[in-house]
């Protein structure tokens, strides 16, 4: 892949240390990677084109400029690449944020603190546990919490003074016995906080200091025949029991740890995320990615992990995954566990992610099927309406384009199964035509196109579209009974002023209705058809104008003017370029000239 000088100079002086490279095109930074060493890993996307997919060497024409920074180690690297990920998102990087913010559940830093929901995490002291992946993951919690501990809902300044002047009363909260009443001072601050210091241990994970508190409760009550009130602590232990029983799976000797799988296919990688405390499994995320750069399952994994671990505030030191994985991370332990309860729970991660890529590709193929049937539906009516023998899977239009007589082009579009199937597109330069004639023009594309699909023993479409009325038509059909293949193809014209069908011998046109599925795909077609030779047309036309004017200044020829148009494709492109840009392109003295030329009075 050709390298300008400038990047070449770049990457000559990049250096052999750890650190990150951002490439830029001519808008802004479009990828961001990490490296153990900067020049080589730079050097190895312009030296091994070969060894590159598609999606690589799309990104690696587009660079124009590339920057570098520096670290001590290659776990720094991995971090700062994150983060700049994470500033920037790249159009080329992997990017797991999608706009949204994730929910938390705040004890508020307060007298008689609150227990409330938030999405926006401030530093003001209170105690912010979360993000919940969802909205309803996290209000099962809270609604738990808010069921088994008398709080406060109120906004209130409850502090001893305004308490003491009574400037508060109980509201209905405290008569359904939602509430102990705080702000009348009915209830304990100590007691208060014992439940808070409560809450704290549930949403890290912990239920037993809760549980045992309850069963103390319960036992204390019964002792002295209060059996109302034991039977309400044995209903609160029991919603205790219940919640533990939907978190817990594995071992409660499993303590912070984070679970990571991943299972992909060509185009999508599926990732889920467990996040376990105290033998529970306190937080949960599934979610698809879609490959840029056909990344490896390594790769996105990495990054990945670091970024949810991020997301959900993670401080656990070890990560079990289903893959083998170096994380440049300090004091963080990656293991693969075969047996035990770690494997249980891998295997059930695991499990959320396969059923993540089964319940995805299995839309995709709905979606495709559905696809498919109208597809199939619109070209059933379009062989009805058309009356043709074939079911008009494959077919091409041709038009034709000219400007004053100048630079006469045509073009032809293939359509399979009602979708563009622009690998078959063609532009062609009339050769044998002088002049403005449409005719003489459309007899010779055809002649050319299916001579040599003849030639090449290629198959033939079921149905041509003519762009244009009966002389077109007429011209078209004669190119192919020249090539004895009239008859064997369906052929129809399509005037533009009413959208008229004219079949070949028909004095009478035929009209379809404006509504019907088959006229649009014939307008589709011969839009399309429009479109693609009026493109090549004026970029003919703008190429022959911007190389007449470039070969008219003296000390450019031809082949450094062919070398600009390629690129910049416009005078005004070129003229916006600096005298450094343009030494980069053509050298010190072309450079200067072009430059003079540009931007000095030529009158």
């Amino acid at each position: 892949m050709a390298v300008t000088e400038k990047l070449k100079d770049k990457i000559a002086h990049l250096p052999h240390k750890p650190g990150i490279y951002k490439f830029f095109d001519g808008k802004g930074i479009i990828y961001v990677g990490k490296a153990i060493d900067i020049r080589k890993r730079v050097s190895s996307y312009f030296n091994r084109s070969a060894q590159h997919n598609k999606k690589t060497l799309k990104l690696i024409s587009q660079i124009q400029d590339i920057e570098f920074t520096i670290v001590d180690t290659e776990a720094d690297a991995f971090l700062l690449e994150n983060n700049l990920i994470k500033q920037y998102q790249p159009k080329y990087n992997i990017l797991l944020k999608d706009g949204k913010t994730y929910p938390y559940i705040c004890i508020v830093n307060e007298r008689f603190p609150r227990v409330i929901s938030t999405r926006n995490k401030i530093n003001d002291g209170s105690r912010y546990f979360g993000p919940y992946p969802s909205g309803t993951a996290m209000h099962v919690i809270l609604d738990l919490i808010r069921t088994l501990y008398p709080l406060r809902t109120c906004t209130y300044n409850l502090s001893p003074e305004n308490i003491a002047a009574g400037k508060f009363k109980v509201c209905l909260e405290y008569h359904i016995g939602n509430c102990k009443g705080p702000c009348e001072d009915l209830v304990n601050e100590a007691t208060y906080n014992h439940y808070i210091s409560q809450i704290r241990s549930i949403l890290s994970g912990n239920l037993s200091i809760a549980k045992n508190y309850f069963k103390e409760r319960m036992a204390a009550a019964a002792e002295e025949y209060q059996f109302e009130v034991a039977h309400q602590y044995k209903q609160k232990l029991d919603m205790l029991d219940d919640f533990q029983a939907k978190s817990t799976v594995v071992s409660n000797t499993l303590t912070n740890i984070d679970v990571f799988t991943i299972s992909s296919n060509e185009k999508c990688a599926f990732v889920n995320y467990l996040k376990v405390m105290n033998g529970s499994i306190i937080q949960t995320q599934s979610l698809e990615l879609q490959k840029k750069l056909d990344e490896t399952d390594e790769e996105l994994l990495a990054t990945v992990i670091v970024q949810l671990r991020h997301e959900f505030e993670s401080t656990s030191r070890e990560i079990i995954t289903n893959i083998e994985l170096a994380l440049p991370l300090d004091n963080i332990t990656v293991t693969q566990p075969q047996i035990g309860d770690k494997r249980k729970l891998l295997n059930l991660s695991l499990k959320n992610a396969l059923y993540l890529r089964k319940e995805r590709e299995g839309r995709q193929e709905q979606n495709k099927s559905l696809t498919e049937q109208r597809e199939l539906r619109v070209l059933e009516t379009l062989k009805k309406d058309l009356r043709l023998t074939e079911l008009p899977r494959h077919i091409e239009c041709f038009d034709n384009s000219n400007f004053q007589g100048d630079n006469p082009v045509a073009s032809m579009v293939c359509f399979k199964n009602g979708k563009p199937s622009k690998k078959d597109y063609r532009h062609y330069h009339i050769k044998s035509v002088v002049g403005p004639n449409d005719f003489e023009s459309m007899y010779e594309v055809v002649t050319r196109r299916y001579r040599r699909l003849l030639d090449e023993n290629q198959s033939l479409p079921q149905l041509i579209v003519i762009d244009g009325g009966k002389g077109q038509l007429s011209f078209a059909v004669q190119a192919l009974k020249d090539l004895n293949i009239w008859g064997k193809v369906a052929i129809v014209g399509i005037a533009k002023r009413l959208e008229e069908i004219f079949y070949p011998g028909d004095t009478l046109p035929l009209y379809i209705d404006k509504k019907s599925e088959s006229l649009m795909l014939i307008q589709r077609i011969r839009n399309e058809a429009h479109r693609f030779a009026i493109t090549f047309h004026r970029s003919k036309r703008d190429a022959g104008t911007l190389k007449t004017e470039l070969t008219d200044v003296k000390g450019i020829g031809p082949s450094t003017a062919d070398a600009l148009l390629k690129k910049y494709r416009s005078v005004k492109k070129l003229k916006e370029l600096s005298l450094e840009e343009l030494i980069s392109e053509v050298g010190k003295r072309k450079a200067s000239i072009l430059f003079d030329y540009f931007h000095l009075d030529n009158s």
